[in-house]
Order: C-alpha cells, then sequence, then structure tokens
C-alpha cells in the first residue's frame, strides 16, 4: 500500500469524529487555544517506604501550594487561624467538617461563608485549566451547578448576589457538607496534574498497601519501580525467594500489619516453625528495629524475632539455589551456607575466615546446607498460596506493572529509582545476560522487559521462573540498575562482627554523577537534550545534616530521596524532598517530620517545608511546550490534511453525523 493511500485511510478514520470542514477548524482553534495555557503542574515524590500519613498529608497539600494559594486569594481577608482551619478542611474534608461545623454557633452563617471562600478558591486554582478539562474532573450529580459557580461571567449582574442565590439554595437543601466535599477534592485536583513516584514504596514503614490504595485512586500517576517494589512484584507472583525476602525485611521492622491485615495473609504456620525450632535459641540479634508507633508486648517481640530468624535461614537457602541456576547474576561465593564450617563455627567471605556471631542452625544439615526440610517446604508452599491468593496484593502489583516501569522520559526529564551502572572510568558498564551484552538505555529496557515476565509468562514455565528469580536480582544485584551497590549485606551484618565486610560499596555512578558531564552523557543516552533536561533520581538519602545537596551534576540531577521514612530521619536530618514541575520550573521543598494525620485535624499541623527553585525556566513553559503538546500539534497537522482533503475532494464531508 503506498504512503498516499495509508495517509487517506487514516484521514477517513479521523473523519468519523470530524465529518465537517467546520467540525476539524473548531477543533483546532480550541487546541490552539489550548496550547497557550501554562503546563501542567507535576508532583514527584520518592521512597515513600510505607509511611501512609505523611504520603497523604503531602498528596493533600500538594507539597504546600494548596496553603501558599490560600494565603494569596485571602491574604488581610482571614487570620491565619482561619486560614489554617481552611487548609486543614481541604487537606481532610471528612474528618475536618465535623469538627468545625461542632465549633459553630451560627452554623448556616459559616457554611455560607465557608462554600464562598471555597468557590474562590476553586476559581484561582482553576485559571490555568480550560473549562473543558475542570468540567472532567467535576463530581457527577452536581456538576452543572458547580460549573456555573466556576464559571459564571458577571458582566451583566451582581457576583454576590448571584453566588449567594446558589450557595443559599444549597444550604437550604440541606446540601452545603457534599458542596464542601466535592469542592475540596476538586481544589486538591486541580492543584496537581501529574504525580510521579520515583519508586521503593515498600517497606520499613507502617502501611504500604494504603498508600497503593490511595495511588490506585490517583487520576494520572506513574511509577519508576525501586529495589523494595520489584522484590513484592516476585512475592506476589509466587517467587519463594521473594516471598522469603519480603518476610524478612517486614519482620526486622516488625511491621507485620501489612502482611495480617493489610494483605490478608496468615503467618500461623512460619510462627508454629518458628517456635518448633527456635524455642531455645538465642534471638538478641533478630529483634525487630524499634519503632514508637509499635506498641509490642516482649513476648510479640520474641516472636517476631523467632520468625525473624526463621525466615532468614529460609531466605538464606533460597538464594543459594537462584544464585545456582543463575550463573548470570555473578553473586557465586554469596551461597554463604555453603561457605560456613558448621564444626568450627567460622564463614568464608570474601577470601578470609571469620567467627559466626551465632552458629545456631537447627534447620541447616551442615552435608546438604541449602536444603530445605519437610517442614519448611510446607510453611514455603502455605506462604505461596497466601501470597497468590491475596486478592488485594495481585490488584496492587498488577497496578504497578501497568503504571509503572523501570525508567521514564517525560517532558524532558529523565526519571529512575537507582543508578545507571558504570565504570570507574565514567562508561557504562556492560552486564551479560541471556547471552547478550546490555549497558545504558539497553539495559534498562532489558531489566523492565524481564520483569514483566516474571508476573505474566505462562504458570510454571521455564520463563516464569527465569522472570521471578530476575525480580529478586533488581532487589539486590551488583549491576541492578535500580539498587547500585556491589552487594546487600544482610548475611554479614546478621552474622560478621568484622563491620568492613558490612560494606555495601555504591556504583561509580554516585560519584560521577556529580559531574555535569556524566549527567549529559547519561541524558544523551536516553534521547534527551541537554541544555534544559533533568535527571531525577531516589534511593539514596541525601544526608541533608551533614550539609549534602540534592542537586547534583552543576543543577542537572535532582536526588529526591530526604528520609521520607521515619527510620531515616536521624540520618538525613529531614523528612523528605519533594519536587514540583510547573510552569515556571522546578521547586525543591524540603520537609520536616509529620506527627499524624488526627493532629493534623485536631490541631491544623501542616507539614512545615521550605521551597527553592533549581531550575527556572527562561520564558514560562506552555502546554506547548509539553510532551502533550507534541501530541497536540501533530493532531493539529492531521487536521489541517483532513481539511484539505474535504476541499479538494478527496473525502466527502458528513453533515448530517
Amino acid at each position: 500500500m503506498s504512503e498516499n493511500c495509508r495517509q487517506l485511510r487514516y484521514l477517513s478514520l479521523l473523519s468519523e469524529k470530524y465529518p465537517t470542514v467546520a467540525a476539524a477548524a473548531s477543533e483546532i482553534i480550541k487546541i490552539e487555544a489550548a496550547l497557550r495555557l501554562p503546563k501542567e503542574t507535576e508532583h514527584f515524590m520518592s521512597d515513600l517506604h510505607g509511611e501512609n500519613e505523611a504520603f497523604i498529608h503531602i498528596l493533600n497539600n500538594a507539597s504546600g501550594y494548596i496553603r501558599e494559594k490560600i494565603d494569596i486569594v485571602f491574604a488581610g481577608e482571614l487570620t491565619q487561624k482561619e486560614r489554617a482551619d481552611l487548609s486543614t478542611l481541604i487537606y481532610y474534608p471528612e474528618e475536618k467538617l465535623p469538627v468545625l461545623k461542632a465549633a459553630q454557633t451560627d452554623l448556616e452563617q459559616w457554611y455560607h461563608h465557608t462554600l464562598l471562600r471555597l468557590i474562590n478558591l476553586c476559581r484561582f486554582v482553576s485559571s490555568k485549566h480550560t473549562r473543558a478539562h475542570v468540567r472532567k474532573c467535576l463530581p457527577a450529580g452536581c456538576a452543572y451547578v458547580l460549573d456555573e459557580l466556576l464559571h459564571a461571567h458577571f458582566e451583566d449582574h451582581d457576583k454576590k448576589l448571584y453566588y449567594g442565590a446558589i450557595v443559599d439554595s444549597i444550604i437550604a437543601y440541606h446540601r452545603a457538607d457534599a458542596y464542601i466535599l466535592r469542592f475540596c477534592e476538586l481544589i486538591k485536583r486541580l492543584a496537581v496534574d501529574r504525580l510521579h513516584i520515583v519508586g521503593d514504596l515498600f517497606d520499613r514503614g507502617p502501611r504500604p498497601d494504603l498508600i497503593l490504595e490511595r495511588l490506585a485512586e490517583h487520576h494520572d500517576v506513574d511509577i519508576q519501580w525501586g529495589n523494595h517494589d520489584t522484590v513484592w512484584m516476585g512475592a506476589a507472583a509466587g517467587s519463594p525467594i521473594c516471598i522469603l525476602t519480603v518476610l524478612k525485611t517486614t519482620l526486622a521492622y516488625n511491621n507485620t500489619d501489612t502482611i495480617e491485615h493489610g494483605y490478608g495473609i496468615s503467618l500461623r504456620e512460619l510462627d508454629h516453625l518458628a517456635q518448633e525450632s527456635y524455642e531455645n535459641s538465642s534471638v538478641e540479634r533478630w529483634m525487630p528495629k524499634g519503632d514508637q508507633r509499635n506498641h509490642s508486648t516482649k513476648e510479640a517481640l520474641r516472636r517476631a524475632a523467632q520468625m525473624h530468624k526463621a525466615v532468614t535461614v529460609m531466605m538464606l537457602k533460597a538464594e543459594a539455589e537462584v544464585i545456582a541456576r543463575n550463573p548470570d547474576f555473578q553473586m557465586q561465593g554469596r551461597d554463604y551456607l555453603n561457605h560456613i564450617d558448621y564444626a568450627k563455627g567460622t564463614v568464608r567471605c570474601g577470601g578470609k575466615e571469620y567467627p559466626l556471631l551465632d552458629c545456631d542452625f537447627p534447620t541447616v544439615d551442615p552435608e546438604h546446607p541449602t536444603r530445605m526440610t519437610e517442614r519448611e517446604q510446607e510453611v514455603i508452599r502455605d506462604l505461596i498460596r497466601n501470597f497468590r491468593e491475596s486478592q488485594l496484593l495481585q490488584k496492587h502489583v498488577q497496578f504497578l506493572y501497568s503504571v509503572g516501569s523501570v525508567y521514564k522520559v517525560t517532558n524532558g526529564n529523565l526519571l529512575y529509582h537507582g543508578a545507571v551502572p558504570m565504570t570507574a572510568e565514567g562508561d557504562f558498564a556492560e552486564e551479560t545476560f541471556e547471552g547478550k551484552r546490555y549497558a545504558g538505555k539497553a539495559l534498562f529496557d532489558y531489566c523492565d522487559r524481564r520483569a514483566r515476565q516474571g508476573f505474566f509468562a505462562p504458570e510454571g514455565s521455564p520463563r516464569r521462573q527465569a522472570g521471578q528469580d530476575f525480580l529478586w536480582y533488581l532487589w539486590c544485584g551488583r549491576l541492578s540498575p535500580i539498587y547500585g551497590r556491589s552487594a546487600m549485606t544482610t548475611f554479614e551484618r546478621l552474622y560478621i562482627a568484622d563491620k568492613e565486610t558490612h560494606k555495601e560499596i555504591k556504583d561509580p555512578y554516585y560519584t560521577l554523577i556529580q559531574k555535569e558531564e556524566t549527567a549529559d552523557r547519561i541524558l544523551r543516552e536516553f534521547g534527551l537534550d541537554q541544555k534544559h533536561s533533568h535527571i531525577i533520581n531516589g534511593h539514596v538519602p541525601v544526608r541533608a545534616v551533614e550539609g549534602e545537596s540534592p542537586v547534583k551534576g552543576n543543577g542537572k540531577v535532582v536526588v529526591i530521596d530526604g528520609g521520607f521514612c521515619r527510620a531515616y530521619h536521624e540520618k538525613t536530618g529531614i523528612a523528605g524532598y519533594t519536587l514540583v514541575y510547573n510552569s515556571r520550573g522546578l521547586l525543591l521543598r524540603t520537609h520536616q517530620p509529620f506527627e499524624s494525620a488526627a493532629k493534623a485535624v485536631e490541631e491544623d499541623e501542616d507539614i512545615t517545608s521550605s521551597r527553592e527553585y533549581i531550575y527556572t525556566a527562561p520564558v514560562r513553559l506552555l502546554v506547548k511546550d509539553t510532551d502533550a503538546g507534541k501530541e497536540k500539534r501533530e493532531l493539529i497537522e492531521d487536521l489541517r490534511q483532513l481539511v484539505k482533503a474535504y476541499q479538494t475532494g478527496e473525502l466527502r464531508e458528513n453533515a448530517q453525523q
């Protein structure tokens, strides 16, 4: 088929939507107007690690954007307390509304003032959007009234009188609560157009499942997988090594709420095994890390420690199996159960012999150290069934696959969680998998394909098992682009006293990325213009308390892992970074710790944040400057060709359609 024929066929399909010259021309005019609006606001977050309350609060306040707009709109009109009440109402409308209502002496007047304030604020934050876009965001059932309130013109009538009449009717018909709730949600919806999560939703913090539930409801979100995400993805797929790894981390932080109450996965059989095998064992080294939010009894902590020890030994056995069947992973020597002298109580590590800190291996046969006992096999089968049958976990992991990837290129920015593996000389490090060599972007693309294979390849197939093994490799592999360290020294930290063995050497990337030329090289590799593009990175917490800056590579790289998880606050000195990309440029926000949603509702506590523009666009960015703008311009060109086809008679208009 000739190119002209293909083009005419495409235009014929397009004509079904735009059947006349007038229809096509109207669409061109509408798109050209939209191209001149300010670019969408993008919100970047990273390394949430289960901190659901802090995440939801920052999502609700749009990294401080909503409070800033309230201060602009109501400066001089409302007191600081009134502005704080209004902010909290918008963040937590269902929780704050009853509190505010209970404090009123004249509820009808309060309704009147609150609705008018929400209307004014909503008009302000919607001003950068087309009316068509705002209409799409309006909730069903009251869309017409909200549309009138937001887009009414007042050339011919009094604004206060018009608004007042509608608001009075809303109050009179007992619809005030419903409209307040809908305005609050609409303001949050319009404040941020797109959300990017740069990896690591799981582990350490209390409820990653609640974070994923909230993300699944978001209007426009993408996720770049972190290594804590891929191991959960493997666990949901039924990989024994990934399940055991997930449970080892969960028990180390005593976060069994996520497993048992969030995902409905029973740990009863594992608990029984742990009590049977480690009833008389010392588990001091296996006690969970402290978190003041966990109010566990001493007995509960001991049982968690017993399970932690039991699952760690099972994990080490499974690791040895995966390492043996995947020589490509280059992890030989890390199958430590094969390198223990059980009689002497020593282990060989890095060419040296070290005494073991714990020589108690009741489930290990020294003649066959990596062989699971029958009881362990039963427990693993039970766990696989529970992970596979958890409907919520399956839903969340399918969501991670549907909106997620190893990396993303969007609006001139390159997003990834870990590192682009590099050599000390600054070249992209090569790695061989399945007989082929990969480096740079090709390695990222290969990792993405193989990660999907672990979940979607046919049940029982070699490809599915290979993909699941690879999901574990992404968690801890030497050249995994989302791990970025020489090794994960879990065994060494538990069993060897010499801290030199505990070191996890960072990929040369983390030193080289300080240089602008490294950032430029990476951006070129992924097809980006180096002048105005940026790398947005997570994974390694920035130690702000020690003076480390999140901005590297002469402004080309922004590392937004600032220690969102409470377990990192001491190391970083802050409670995380978020990044906002609006029409003016890139705005970095530094956040201080957040106590709780309950305190936010009761006392109007907000997260204290500071802001800094780390990149200011040479001119204000418009929709036409974005990826969506490029697609719109391409559609305009297609519509022009359609108009030409109508005018030349190649296609016939259908005015009756």
